[in-house]
């Protein structure tokens, strides 16, 4: 397995997203094209990629670093792991980069969230070292 930055929204981006975003949410059609390219512009979005030994993707991790007057921050978004590589450490290697991206970025966290639902992810991010924050989340739709 490797782990890189995603640097092209092309096709074969496209049709990741196409298999692996219904496997995470109902909530939200998976990124046409030109979002993909549009995210991969963004200079504060990271796209991490997992890849198989076969060179297919099976997972995905968005890492944000962001610059507020108290700091700089992190969130990390949309980690997905193809179920066909579940429990092969995808996940952790994911975000472990990720980890390792936003301390040279000079981050002084990184915040997520995750459904409930998915157990075997916020069993991930408990086990990786994060910690369930005393918070309100609120949310406005647009």
């Amino acid at each position: 397995m490797q782990i890189e930055i995603a640097t092209r929204a092309d096709d074969e981006l496209y049709q990741a997203f196409q298999r692996l975003v219904p496997q995470m949410t109902n909530n939200n059609p998976p990124p046409p094209l030109g979002e993909l390219h549009a995210l991969l512009l963004d200079a504060d979005s990271t796209l991490l990629l997992a890849r198989a030994d076969d060179g297919a993707i099976i997972g995905a991790l968005t890492l944000i670093v962001y610059r507020v007057p108290t700091g700089v921050r992190s969130i990390i978004e949309d980690v997905i792991v193809d179920e066909s590589a579940r429990g092969q450490g995808v996940g952790v290697a994911l975000m472990q980069r990720a980890i390792e991206m936003a301390k040279e970025k000079n981050a002084k966290n990184i915040s997520l969230t995750s459904n409930p639902m998915r157990a075997a992810a916020n069993q991930l991010y408990l086990k990786m070292g994060f910690h369930r924050r005393n918070t309100n989340a609120y949310q406005i739709k647009l």
